[in-house]
């Protein structure tokens, strides 16, 4: 009985002996011989490859491949393998292949191949030269800039019995050998060629490459799962401004090839590497995950994850989120404790940035006036890099709001104007719509506020500071239920934020103007714990306890908040700041009042 016709995606190989008929015809003993020894090479890398031959017919070959890196790697090796084979013999006997691959939609019957892919392979085999290769855009959308291969594209090209013009990319082996590890290579080049560069300067902002996740399953149809993993965290990351991601095709490039992660950090121009394993077991999957240094080898992050595969794009939605969530902040840390070792005299102006967010996160008068020192020498260095001036916009406000030591209306107008500016750098940087949204807030603009707070988590939505800021001009606004929402999707997506002390008061604040006194208390102790220098804390803590009447703790909370910072604390009692509604700031004095405060 005839197997069942199905149809999948595939990678289609066609290959045949050019002059085949002139040989035959000069000795047809001699051809046959040649050709079964051809075959057998030719056969075995295909194997190797993790390939099946699905056809042949006289002199040609008719195979697919699982992905596209291997159906290129294995014609790549044909290749090698041929003209190795060829030559000691003369000219007129040499036996030399031509290769078409194409990624296409094929029919598969009693494992034979049909359909439109298949011809447009073939028809990419005819239009190759003797001993080299051409593939569809297709196949070269996928792999990218592949080391130990020279691709020129040849425009497109009309062929027999296919409507549309195919456009061809001829693909030759390099003629010089990939560098070894520990090699460094020039950038190559040839007319019309892209060749993949073997050692690249490190940009001036963290960089990382996620690498295929290797399918450690028996199971070949894991393969698209994997790969979509990687997928969807290379698109996910790509959209923090802070990051410099390399792109799919790049990173494909690797897939199936043991390279040593320092080699991928030269080749790539990475800090970082990101790899990855999945195996499926039964209806269980487990995905492991760890992020590398690529310069030292040393581990920043690991994490694995076990789940049910009830709904494989759910599954794969999920793990693609945790690892996200996982990894920026990972490399933010990474990155400033780099930034931390290196002398003063040395610092480039990312990295005298990240010194200022380290000084900044430790919220005291003290860090907050080296945190400005450090901002501004990262403008100094680079007048043209946002994060001096996002940086320096927010700890103008904190110097005048809450460590008293500068003027707030000055603050205001010099963190307006610097916020406007990294705005302007960059548009489409939402650190930097964030940084306005706050400065916008300080001046009572809830609603140019949430506009560049709404603004920069469409634009990065797995950015935590973009939620801080939409939760910020949320609760203030008056809407404390989104703005919970939004400050625990802050907290969650970056542990590591040098605002969350803020975003532990934007909590607290918000718990409180709902009423729910206990809360809040257990927030803005955890806060205090974790932040004891900031002293904003304990007049919250104080309206709260006071609400509740706890009393003796109420009077307690109130004595250090007002000890730790009379003139903070003066400047918010006495006189209703900008950013807070008459009801809100009323409520506030109404826990004070409670807790023993007297006008």
């Amino acid at each position: 009985m005839a197997e069942r016709a199905e149809r999948r995606l595939t990678t289609i190989l066609a290959a045949d002996v050019a002059e085949y008929s002139r040989l035959m015809r000069a000795d047809e003993d001699g051809t046959l011989s040649a050709l079964a020894a051809c075959r057998a090479i030719m056969d075995g890398l295909i194997a190797e490859h993790r390939g099946r031959i699905a056809n042949t017919a006289g002199d040609s070959v008719l195979a697919e491949f699982p992905s596209v890196a291997d159906g290129l790697s294995c014609s790549l090796a044909i290749q090698t393998a041929m003209a190795n084979h060829n030559e000691p013999l003369s000219r007129d006997c040499q036996m030399r292949f031509r290769i078409g691959l194409h990624l296409g939609d094929v029919i598969i019957r009693d494992g034979d191949l049909f359909g439109d892919a298949v011809n447009i392979a073939a028809r990419l085999q005819a239009l190759t030269e003797p001993g080299s290769i051409c593939v569809s855009a297709a196949v070269r959308e996928h792999v990218g800039t592949r080391l130990g291969a020279v691709f020129t594209d040849a425009g497109a090209q009309q062929v027999k019995n296919i409507a549309e013009p195919i456009r061809v990319f001829r693909v030759a082996p390099h003629p010089n050998p990939p560098p070894q590890a520990g090699e460094g290579s020039a950038l190559g080049a040839r007319v019309g060629a892209a060749v993949a560069p073997g050692s690249l300067p490190l940009p001036d902002k963290p960089s990382v490459a996620v690498l295929p996740f290797a399918n450690m399953s028996a199971d070949p149809e894991q393969e698209f799962f994997a790969d979509g993993i990687a997928e969807d965290v290379i698109t996910a990351l790509s959209r923090y401004p802070s990051l410099f991601v390399i792109a799919r095709n790049s990173c494909f490039t690797y897939k199936g090839r043991a390279v040593d992660v320092k080699q991928i950090g030269r080749e790539l121009g990475v800090r970082y590497v990101l790899e990855g394993s999945l195996r499926k077991s039964a209806n269980r999957i487990r995905v492991t995950a760890q992020l590398v240094e690529a310069e030292t080898g040393k581990h920043v992050w690991a994490e694995r994850y076990d789940r049910d595969l009830a709904d494989i794009f759910a599954v794969q939605d999920e793990i693609t989120e945790a690892a996200t969530i996982a990894i920026a902040p990972a490399i933010a840390q990474a990155e400033q404790q780099r930034a931390i070792r290196r002398p003063p005299e040395s610092l480039d102006a990312w990295a005298a940035y990240q010194r200022g967010l380290w000084h900044q996160s430790k919220a005291s008068t003290e860090d907050n006036i080296l945190a400005q020192k450090f901002f501004q020498h990262a403008i100094d260095l680079d007048p043209t890099f946002a994060g001096g001036y996002r940086g320096l916009a927010a700890v103008y406000l904190q110097a005048a709001a809450v460590f008293m030591t500068r003027n707030l209306l000055e603050a205001q107008t010099s963190a307006e104007a610097l916020a406007r500016r990294a705005v302007a750098l960059d548009g489409s940087d939402a650190e930097a719509r964030s940084c306005l949204s706050w400065v916008l807030l300080r001046r009572g603009d809830y609603e140019g506020a949430l506009r560049e707070a709404e603004h920069a988590t469409s634009v990065s939505p797995n950015l935590g500071v973009a939620h801080g800021a939409l939760s910020l001009s949320l609760v203030l606004g008056g809407r404390c239920a989104e703005g919970l929402a939004a400050v625990e999707r802050s907290l969650r997506l970056d542990p590591y934020d040098p605002f969350r002390s803020l975003r532990l008061r934007t909590m607290a604040i918000a718990l409180y103007f709902s009423r729910d006194y206990s809360a809040a208390v257990g927030v803005l102790t955890q806060a205090i714990r974790s932040f004891p220098g900031d002293p904003t804390h304990y007049r919250w803590l104080a309206a709260a306890l006071g609400q509740l009447d706890r009393n003796e703790e109420a009077r307690e909370a109130l004595t250090k908040a007002i000890a730790g910072a009379p003139a903070e604390f003066d400047l918010h009692i006495r006189e209703r700041l900008p950013w807070f509604r008459p009801q809100d700031h009323e409520h506030m004095l109404e826990g004070l009042r409670k807790a023993g405060w007297q006008a």
